[in-house]
């Protein structure tokens, strides 16, 4: 064995020094010219250009260009496991010519009924199952499956912008079903249908600027304005809520709502919410605004991120939540919560809230 890895570390020195000392002219040849496969882990360090790449025998680097085939492998994230075809180039430095990574477990069941697109930077902790992603609104784990869609991208490495579309999965994670480059200094969250919600009050008062872990789960009936009870595989999570919470993402806080939040511990010892995300229905629909109506009641435990229920005195409202632009005097809706709501018809037949105001 230590004969075997001598040999394997003479090798590779051997192609390192023969390259250095060889001549321009002898270096100058196919990209395809394949001069040795090798294996190991990506390092940190690693950009979409260059491959830092950790061997048995040391760190090599292997540039990344316009001809490495990388339809084996794009997830380049620190500990990823790659298999490397390499060629020598004119300057000086090894060049993939194939990138070839680790098959993905099965994914879990998907609802793609409902996707939501996020933009931000993978975070260093990242690997090729969970992308930590760092967005404006807080950091979320995002799953990969081998159905991701990565034709968009070139390769996924850490600290970069990317653009994921995601949805929910059975085992209450988000789940990449797309990934694509990202515009530099872009970001935000949307619905599917481009539906942006982050400009709605209220606003945090002050932005968290504390690491956050992210925890998914479903709302249980526990739950007040200010406690959120998250029912997650690990038990049920007391989360609180203050003027710091951004909840713009995922306002309604009913019995069963599945959510993504971003949490803290306090100086109180409770895990606080940096920022809570629910998926949400994109919507085309033509309100119009030029007619509103205005009505008075109680948010109903069957409410989603989608629709509000609300038990007036003239019976139960069903209001869509697609085209609201304003939210007062509360931070989250819970069931049995008293609101008034300016609504308006659309062309859909249904009434759509336009504002809420707490009571």
């Amino acid at each position: 064995m230590k004969r075997d890895k001598f040999a394997k570390l003479c090798l590779t020195a051997g192609l390192v020094c023969g390259i250095a000392a060889a001549p321009v002219n002898s270096l100058e040849i196919q990209a395809a010219e394949i001069i040795a496969t090798v294996q190991g882990t990506v390092a940190s360090g690693t950009t979409s250009d260059l491959l830092r790449l950790s061997t048995k025998e040391g760190e090599m680097q292997i540039k990344l260009d316009s001809g490495t085939d990388t339809s084996g492998c794009k997830i380049l994230l620190p500990d990823s496991k790659v298999s490397v075809s390499v060629s020598h180039g004119s300057d000086g430095y090894l060049h993939a010519v194939k990138l070839s990574g680790e098959t993905q477990a099965p994914a879990t069941t998907l609802d793609s009924s409902t996707s939501t697109t996020v933009t931000g930077t993978i975070g260093n902790k990242s690997n090729g199952d969970v992308l930590f992603f760092k967005t404006p609104q807080g950091d979320m784990e995002i799953k990969m499956d081998p159905t991701t869609n990565l034709s968009g991208c070139s390769v996924l490495v850490a600290e970069k912008t990317y653009s994921i579309v995601c949805v929910r999965g059975s085992d209450a994670y988000m789940h990449a079903v797309s990934i694509s480059d990202g515009a530099s200094g872009s970001s935000g969250t949307s619905g599917s249908s481009g539906t942006n919600y982050t400009g709605v009050t209220p606003a945090p008062v002050s932005a968290v600027n504390v690491d956050t872990s992210t925890v998914s789960g479903t709302v249980t009936s526990d739950t007040k304005e200010n406690l959120l009870y998250l029912s997650t595989s690990y038990g049920v999570m007391q989360i609180a809520i203050d003027n710091n919470t951004d909840s713009r993402n995922g306002i309604v806080l009913t019995p069963g709502n599945k959510l993504t939040v971003s949490v803290y511990r306090g100086s109180d010892a409770y895990m606080h919410a940096a920022t809570i995300f629910a998926s949400k229905d994109g919507s085309s629909v033509s309100v119009d605004t030029s007619s509103t109506s205005t009505v008075t009641g109680t948010v109903g435990s069957k409410s989603n991120e989608n629709l509000l229920y609300l038990s007036t005195s003239y019976g139960e409202m069903e209001l869509k939540l697609d085209s609201v632009s304003s939210v007062n005097n509360c931070k989250v809706l819970v069931s049995g919560k008293k609101v008034t709501v300016t609504c308006a018809r659309g062309n859909d037949a249904y009434m759509h809230a336009i504002s809420i105001t707490g009571s």
